[in-house]
């Protein structure tokens, strides 16, 4: 028995959707939601198996209209098809649905013949649409893996006898890539579209096809090659064109074309000493030109019979300095742009994963460019969306897992992390949500957000440590996170699928993540969260003891930031950082607040105003040259005192006090300060 089809009904009036329903649920399974962020929930989490939406247009939170640019947005209206449904008659109501991509419009009150009719008919046209656009995309993938496989077949030949690994031709084609995108980026001189970089960078592949013809003794020959022999092995260019322009009836081939000039012009050098054909400058195709300087590249960082590989920081100064013959500078401008990508890329290309990407991106483009709707370029694109999502679920286990969508913010959990949880599946407005305020901390939640929104289509990993509060217990986790991203040009971040790890047991880590958790970044210091912490347990455990806080701020901190430079500014509060260690005990607490703020909490018996003019003292006089100044107020604790921002307040008026006095001095808070008012109130 075939199982029902879906229709998702979107209305924020409950009896409405009760009668749609009623009317289409004998033939349909019925999804519904009450307005249009539920709706589009729903379709992220069903996306590939509904058939039809019907849809209001006056709802709250997210109306019709909302939805359906929201759907465009997305890429669904193209294999969904949208029927409006409304009480609204004006053409002008209609007119927008229809341009959105409605692909119907009916009036209320109901009429059950028609909304069945209607109904049935789009899910039938939805359907054939999307087969025929399935079949359609599976051809096409079939041709262009063909097609890549017989070109990397030819390549791998003209390697083995060159004795090179198969990975020359994923090199050769990957820093191509690199550099052409660069140079998009730098000029439109040479009116590259992205249909020529994939053009390019396929027929690269075929550079040295020429080499078939070469004899393997010289084609191998560790040692120098006499003159003779160089000038059979510079044949290869003449001969790798000659075979491509033999091919019968191929000739007007874009990838031939490409690839003769490649394969004849690669060798040629900017100024005219290459071969075959000396040409010069801007005479050498643009093609030509970028496929010899990644051919130089990957030759020079690779092991060869006759070398060993040179590093790519070598690689770059050897090609920038013209000691492998002379390039165009705009190119090599664009090779210093990416060279710190490419060491990365071509460190984790593959034979597979490479070949793979490239015939999804090819096919995907093909099917846009070739005056294909929009619906098979679609389906690609979900198809490579969902083997996104498969493969970073299985590479994590099963535990709290989400997947976080970007636009608009929506989480949506695991079925056994919502129970365990005891969340909704979908979560919308997470930043506001329990998820994202209580189980994280806000601030630890947006950070984690960021982090993935700062990955890059090619390195979507993202691992942070977090405590988080699950079911009422704070517990240190591991967050292990994957980004999505878009097949557009250029790639647009789409969200995540992220899983959270216990790691209570990695005690010992634990212990230095909370630790390095609690420090100032740039001082070492304790930072003021994790010092207000400790000193209000000290205050609290007093037990008659007596203490003194200490604050202080550099009376012209901003002088060393603007005369000599933000970098001698962190040189500045680092020494001071160091000298306040120096000149406190073990047992004291030392924190930078942030800026040039600091504060010192100690323990004291008798007369504490030696202690406070030994510090002053160490903290007054110059650094590389720069007076060190500070403006220093020192609080008492005493029983009558039980909170820390009433001690700080204190400390904070008498710091104010010497700054508004002449600065460069201390000052023990006392009842005349009482009312001083300082800019942090």
């Amino acid at each position: 028995m075939t199982s029902k089809k879906r229709i998702l009904i979107v209305d924020d009036s409950e009896m409405n959707r009760a009668l749609l329903e009623d009317m289409l649920s004998d033939e349909y399974e019925i999804l519904e939601a009450e307005n249009g962020m539920r709706a589009v929930a729903i379709l992220r989490e069903h996306e590939l198996d509904i058939s039809l939406v019907l849809l209001d247009i006056v709802m709250p939170v997210m109306d019709g209209f909302e939805t359906l640019a929201m759907m465009n947005k997305q890429g669904w209206i193209s294999h969904i098809p949208v029927i409006m449904i409304s009480a609204e008659t004006a053409s002008t109501y209609m007119d927008r649905a229809y341009g959105l991509g409605a692909v119907d419009y009916i009036s209320r009150p109901f009429d059950e013949r028609t909304v069945r009719h209607r109904v049935n008919s789009n899910v039938i046209l939805g359907e054939s649409r999307r087969e025929l656009s399935l079949r359609l995309t599976e051809q096409v993938y079939e041709k262009e893996k063909d097609n890549r496989l017989m070109i990397e077949i030819l390549s791998h030949i003209v390697e083995f006898r060159n004795g090179e690994s198969g990975l020359h031709v994923l090199h050769v084609h990957a820093i191509t890539e690199l550099i052409l995108q660069a140079l998009m980026k730098k000029t439109d001189k040479y009116d590259l579209s992205p249909n020529d970089v994939t053009l390019i960078c396929n027929a690269s592949a075929l550079h040295d096809v020429g080499k078939i013809t070469i004899p393997s003794e010289i084609l191998n020959k560790p040692g120098r090659l006499t003159p003779e022999e160089f000038e059979i092995m510079k044949s290869h260019t003449v001969e790798g064109a000659k075979i491509l322009d033999d091919i019968p009836a191929r000739g007007n081939e874009p990838l031939i074309k490409v690839a003769y000039q490649i394969c004849r012009w690669h060798h040629e050098r900017y100024d005219g000493r290459g071969y075959p054909d000396g040409l010069i400058g801007e005479q050498i195709p643009i093609a030509a030109q970028v496929v010899a300087l990644a051919d130089v590249y990957d030759a020079l960082t690779s092991k060869r019979v006759y070398k060993p590989p040179f590093t790519p920081e070598k690689a770059v100064e050897m090609i920038t300095n013209n000691e492998c013959g002379v390039f165009n500078p705009l190119l090599m401008e664009c090779l210093k742009d990416v060279a710190e990508t490419l060491k990365k890329e071509l460190t984790l290309l593959s034979l597979g994963n490479s070949a793979e990407k490239e015939i999804q991106k090819t096919v995907a483009h093909t099917l846009k460019t070739g005056g294909v709707a929009d619906v098979p370029n679609r389906t690609i694109r979900l198809l490579e969306h969902e083997r996104m999502k498969n493969k970073i679920l299985s590479d994590i286990t099963r535990d709290i897992i989400f997947e976080f969508s970007a636009s608009p913010e929506i989480i949506k959990l695991s079925e056994w992390a919502a129970d365990y949880l005891g969340m909704p599946l979908a979560i919308l407005n997470p930043r506001e949500s329990e998820f994202g305020k209580k189980m994280f901390k806000p601030r630890d939640f947006d950070k984690l957000l960021q982090a993935l929104k700062n990955t890059t289509p090619e390195h979507t990993g993202v691992t942070e440590k977090f405590m988080l509060e699950i079911k009422g217990v704070k517990t240190w986790c591991k967050v292990v996170g994957g980004s999505m991203w878009s097949d557009t040009e250029p790639p647009e971040y789409e969200g995540a699928v992220c899983k959270i790890v216990d790691i209570n047991d990695e005690t010992e880590e634990m212990k230095i993540l909370e630790e390095k958790a609690n420090l100032d970044s740039r001082t070492g210091l304790l930072n003021h969260e994790a010092a207000k912490e400790q000193i209000t347990q000290r205050m609290e455990k007093s037990n008659g003891r007596n203490y003194a806080l200490i604050f202080f701020d550099l009376d012209n901190f901003k002088q060393a930031n603007d005369v000599y430079g933000h970098r001698f500014g962190d040189e500045v509060l680092e020494y001071i950082a160091d000298t306040i260690r120096k000149n406190i005990r073990s047992s004291d607490i030392a924190a930078r607040m942030g800026g040039d703020e600091f504060i010192v909490f100690m323990g004291y018996k008798g007369n504490v105003e030696p202690l406070i003019k030994r510090i002053f003292a160490s903290l007054t006089g110059e650094f590389k040259g720069f007076p060190i100044k500070v403006s220093m107020g020192v609080a008492l604790h005493d029983s009558s005192i039980t909170e820390y921002n009433t001690l700080f307040e204190m400390a904070d008026k008498a710091a104010y006090s010497i700054k508004r006095s002449g600065k460069n001095s201390y000052r023990f808070y006392d009842d005349s300060l009482k009312n001083v008012v300082t800019d942090r109130d």
